[in-house]
């Protein structure tokens, strides 16, 4: 594919989301990062600053069937999955899919539904299928999660256990808009929604073309070389009981082609690496207690590893 009209599609993209959530961080291209790279997304912030909206926007620019899911305390396994249902009149049995079979599954405040139904989406983030009755049902392809919660409300929830983050490619956190981008927002709705005059940008094939396309950025050994030990760091670092899992390496590995492929070059370099080490690795890492009683945060500590690690030439 001609990197030209691919960087257009990019822009068009960023521009779209842009005209309809404004935000200062880099998140919208760290979402992309995450959808070209077939992987999931966390995405974690206070309330209002427009998380779900950012997943409704991406998924219509991107020509995906949307599916929202409210997690709640009550919510059960079916009612994400999906579950056999009777045919009172045909007296047959037949399966009823759940919201799981769409291409973008957003499950808005996951840490408030139970760990039985939280570990539901398991299969389904890792393998692109569920097992449900016996039989396993392929989902819909390409497949995407992205989920939300609340960092700063933990009444009444559960926190997503290491096993449940590790499916995550990357979290992210949206950020305020500044005064102006704010500003523009209120007059933008004021007589109607910027989403409704979004039009997809890419469809199905195209984004599965250039998911393939992805794979083909070259990868140096040394470079390989330079992310693997950073990760490694995070295994034995004296400021951490919890390090990245080799599902990491590949997440990075990954990650790290899509940036390099999105900023034009058919090559990762180390700025690629360092660029994801909090989003990709952040959330993957548990701090030790004395590390959190002295105010650090992950990010911190894994600023720090890059520092110690000699960068390839």
């Amino acid at each position: 594919m001609d990197n030209q009209i691919v960087n257009e599609q990019i822009k068009a993209i960023e521009t779209s989301i842009r005209r309809v959530i404004s935000t200062k961080s880099n998140s919208i291209e760290l979402v992309l990062i995450g959808i070209l790279s077939a992987g999931h997304v966390l995405l974690e912030d206070v309330p209002g600053v427009g998380k779900t909206t950012l997943a409704k926007t991406l998924a219509h620019c991107l020509s995906m069937d949307f599916s929202r899911v409210q997690f709640t305390p009550d919510l059960l396994p079916a009612d994400i999955l999906g579950s056999t249902v009777l045919n009172p009149k045909e007296g047959t049995f037949h399966f009823q899919e759940g919201p799981v079979f769409h291409h973008l599954l957003l499950a808005d405040e996951i840490n408030r539904a139970s760990p039985r139904t939280q570990s539901a989406l398991l299969e389904a983030m890792n393998e692109g299928q569920v097992s449900i009755d016996g039989k396993t049902r392929p989902l819909p392809s390409p497949f995407f999660v992205i989920a939300t919660q609340n960092p700063v409300d933990y009444q009444g929830t559960y926190p997503l256990p290491e096993a449940q983050l590790d499916r995550f490619l990357l979290r992210i956190s949206v950020g305020y808009p500044e005064k102006e981008d704010e500003l523009k927002m209120l007059f933008d709705r004021k007589t109607s929604d910027p989403l409704d005059a979004i039009e997809p940008v890419l469809d199905l094939p195209a984004l599965r073309a250039l998911q393939d396309e992805i794979k083909e950025i070259h990868f140096e050994h040394d470079v390989a070389s330079y992310m693997v030990e950073l990760i490694r760091k995070t295994r034995n670092h004296p400021e951490l009981s919890l390090g990245a899992s080799p599902r990491a390496t590949l997440a990075m590995f990954r990650a790290s082609q899509t940036r390099a492929f999105m900023y034009g070059r058919d090559f990762v370099s180390p700025a690629d690496i360092q660029a994801l080490a909090v989003p990709a690795l952040g959330h993957r890492i548990r701090m030790s207690n004395q590390a959190r009683y002295s105010g650090q945060t992950s990010a911190d500590i894994l600023e720090s590893i890059i520092q110690d690690i000699k960068v390839p030439t």
